[in-house]
């Protein structure tokens, strides 16, 4: 059974419903969002707390509530959104193989975007030393837990990690009756800026920064934990439930497997400037090309793309010669990470290693400044760089991408 689409999404989060509700304002004809989860909204569905919908409806929205406003605004655009569907494999020339409830289909879509998301890593992943008792999780399943069962797994969990997505986990526990005896980061400095960090001491939960996991104790369920401190002695913690958040990873496992080019610093797949990927008729957006933003920058991105994906489809699709951003020591990855005549102005998107105090600066060949910014920022703040207009002789060959500390 076979069917065919103007354009096809794969993932039904904030960038995929922003891509297809854009696409349709802009008159492309049938979208076509695959989701494989029952329900469509991405992993807002399972953070109840207020922090989501500013900059798309003006106003702090629950998760739920926000998954459910964007799925409407999608459904009255023309958008039809499949649920239990999972795509098992993109083809050549736009083909995408599909396995539903009815079975396998086909599905040929002129564009294709992918919005699959990023996911935490597991305690495995981790490599988190100790027993494996029950009440060790990450994030999402401790939402999922909340939200989608009614169900408190712990009372007074360790939450391990301080970047954005650690905040969430704090405000899901203490929303939902939990204390959480402490939040612990390895590094000897937050992750995130200093307001999230003043949110534990308005909450009375300890910090602990520059602390090392030894183990995770308990045999049916987990009775505590031991650290080792920066100091070098050790503490032991006692808790029922450890959180491991942060440390994302984009869910780009249908990508890998259809043999589109992966970027080594992300791990999702390598774009150009056009929002492209390797294969032409597939442009991807969101999570999935840079661990992790803001659903409401997701979303601002879908748009953007659909924008993208709806000029190749007027323009038809044409092969551009690109070339590449090279990184300087102390920069984690960059997105787009290729750029060809006619992608620019362009917005780069980026981390670096650690705390960063000093000018940012894209160069070509010969050395020309092409693009400057001045930053200050905490260790996992995203990064922008505006790259304006760049002439034939910029693009000559490949582009360099450096960072130049103060002091």
């Amino acid at each position: 059974m076979s069917e065919a689409c103007d354009v096809a999404i794969v993932g039904a989060g904030p960038a995929g419903l922003a891509c297809a509700t854009e696409l349709r304002r802009l008159g492309v004809g049938r979208i076509v969002v695959l989701e494989r989860f029952d329900e469509a909204g991405g992993m807002a569905r399972h953070c109840a707390h207020p922090l989501w919908g500013m900059r798309e409806f003006r106003r702090f929205l629950g998760g739920p509530a926000y998954a459910r406003r964007l799925v409407a605004r999608a459904l009255a655009a023309g958008v039809e959104i499949r649920t239990g569907t999972t795509v098992t494999r993109i083809r050549p020339h736009g083909r995408l193989e599909l396995a539903t409830r009815d079975g396998a289909m086909i599905l040929d879509a002129a564009r294709i975007v992918l919005a699959t998301g990023a996911r935490e890593q597991t305690r495995a992943q981790r490599l988190a030393p100790g027993m494996r008792p029950l009440g060790v999780m990450n994030t999402a399943a401790l939402q999922a837990f909340l939200t989608l069962e009614q169900r408190r797994p712990f009372r007074r969990p360790v939450i391990i990690g301080s970047e954005l997505v650690a905040f969430s986990a704090l405000l899901s526990c203490t929303r939902h009756g939990m204390r959480p005896a402490a939040l612990v980061e390895t590094e000897d400095r937050p992750r995130s800026r200093g307001v999230f960090m003043a949110l534990c001491r308005l909450l009375g939960v300890p910090v602990l920064m520059g602390a090392t996991l030894l183990s995770i104790d308990g045999a049916a369920r987990v009775s505590g934990l031991r650290l080792r401190l920066r100091d070098g002695s050790e503490r032991a913690l006692a808790c029922d439930g450890v959180v491991f958040s942060g440390r994302f990873t984009p869910e780009a496992a249908l990508a890998r497997d259809s043999g589109l080019t992966l970027d080594p610093g992300t791990q999702g797949p390598l774009i150009d400037a056009g929002w492209r990927s390797s294969d032409r008729h597939v442009f991807a957006a969101g999570n999935v090309l840079h661990p992790v933003e803001t659903g409401g920058r997701c979303w601002a991105e879908g748009r953007h793309v659909a924008r993208r994906v709806a000029q190749d489809l007027s323009q038809g699709s044409r092969r551009r010669e690109a070339v590449d951003i090279l990184l300087g020591d102390g920069l984690r990855y960059v997105v787009p990470q290729r750029i060809a005549a006619g992608q620019t102005p362009c917005t780069l998107v980026l981390r670096a290693n650690g705390a960063l105090r000093g000018r940012l600066v894209l160069s070509d060949g010969a050395g020309r400044e092409l693009a400057v910014a001045s930053l200050r920022s905490h260790p996992e703040q995203s990064l922008r760089l505006q790259v304006p207009a760049l002439d034939r002789a910029a693009l000559a060959g490949d582009l360099c991408l450096r960072l130049e500390r103060e002091g």
